[in-house]
């Protein structure tokens, strides 16, 4: 009788396990005192006598998110420490939208073949950008499914737990007409619209990722695997400080005109005025190789805005001063809310 191992079938315990050996340090530098577990149990721990203590009313605040097929990117650079960065900032943005700090990550990583350095480029991110934002990467899976993924590839998930007051949920719902809209800027495409990127840059245009161009001021690969930022740290700061925001929307896949209107009332739309703010010029890099309209270009990218604030015309200079604090996060007054009978939003 022939005997066909797990290996010869296309799945190496024995590389998984180095790939665990290899995070394992890393990830237990990003435990809080919270965690009561160790990496490698069957699930992770988490004490909630301080958040019940310094919350009358707390929320659990959850989200999923991946980064795409960003990772074709990194693959083609062969640099995956980006990728990690990237997980942190889209899963941690998407319940900070609701005033939600940040407390604990759950990683998939998922490959046709695991390849431990890769792995382990790829946790390495993950684990500094969670030390930095003070989050617990309590656990995760690793998966190698021959046949499922195509060769060299891999997908990132991440699930992601913050909690928040109850009376100081952010939900959109006292958003109303003459209210001011502010935008932090993105550093580049963050996570979204990576497949018409990649179609424009490389097929259009016939370019690779090695390739410089003057007006990218950098070579494709670097501009497109610019790290997705995270807004948790300024705007966690504008709330403590007594800033009242109405609204957040995290301007992911849909771009404005699909991630604004989520977070507005009945009655309102939102005006976006052209110009308020610098474009960086990857997108208009793009514009001009697919011949995107405006609603196209809105739609798939988040055009140099990575996350909309709403407030009241009262609070605009709170919001303003406070962000001062964050030089690196730049500001931008783009536009207000109207009234209107369709949640929609205008590019002017």
């Amino acid at each position: 009788m022939t005997t066909v191992s797990y290996k010869e079938a296309g799945v190496d315990i024995s590389a998984g396990n180095d790939a665990v050996n290899r995070i394992k340090p890393l990830i237990e530098r990003t435990f809080s005192p919270e965690v009561g577990s160790s990496v490698g149990g069957f699930a992770a721990l988490y004490d909630l006598k301080r958040i019940i203590a310094d919350y009358q009313q707390p929320m659990l605040v959850q989200s999923m998110d991946g980064v795409g097929t960003k990772t074709i990117v990194a693959r083609m650079m062969q640099q995956y420490d980006s990728l990690g960065i990237d997980l942190v900032s889209a899963t941690a943005n998407d319940i900070l939208v609701m005033g939600a700090k940040p407390l604990t990550l759950l990683d998939y990583i998922a490959a046709d073949k695991i390849l431990p350095a890769n792995i382990e480029a790829i946790v390495r991110g993950m684990a500094n950008a969670c030390f930095e934002e003070g989050i617990s990467l309590t656990g995760g899976e690793t998966a190698e499914m021959p046949g499922t993924y195509c060769q060299g590839e891999h997908d990132l998930v991440g699930v992601i737990t913050g909690v928040v007051e109850k009376d100081r949920v952010i939900t959109g719902q006292d958003i109303k007409s003459g209210d001011l809209v502010f935008g932090l800027a993105s550093s580049g495409l963050h996570t979204n619209g990576y497949s018409l990127a990649r179609k424009l840059f490389f097929d259009v245009a016939g370019l690779n990722v090695d390739s410089y161009h003057p007006e990218l001021a950098g070579t494709v690969g670097e501009i497109l695997l610019k790290p997705h930022l995270n807004y948790c740290k300024p705007v966690l700061h504008c709330l403590d400080q007594g800033v009242t925001i109405k609204g957040m929307a995290h301007i992911t896949g849909g771009g404005f005109l699909e991630n604004i209107p989520r977070i507005l009332p009945s009655q309102c739309a939102v005006e976006i005025q052209s110009g308020t703010w610098p474009v960086p010029a990857v997108f208009s890099m793009m514009k001009d190789l697919g011949k995107l309209g405006t609603n196209d270009l809105f739609r798939t990218f988040n055009m140099g805005i990575g996350l909309v604030i709403v407030v009241d015309e009262s609070m605009a200079a709170a919001l303003q001063a406070n962000l001062a604090a964050f030089p690196d996060y730049k500001l931008y007054a783009i536009g207000q809310v109207i009234d209107s009978s369709q949640k929609t939003v205008r590019i002017l």
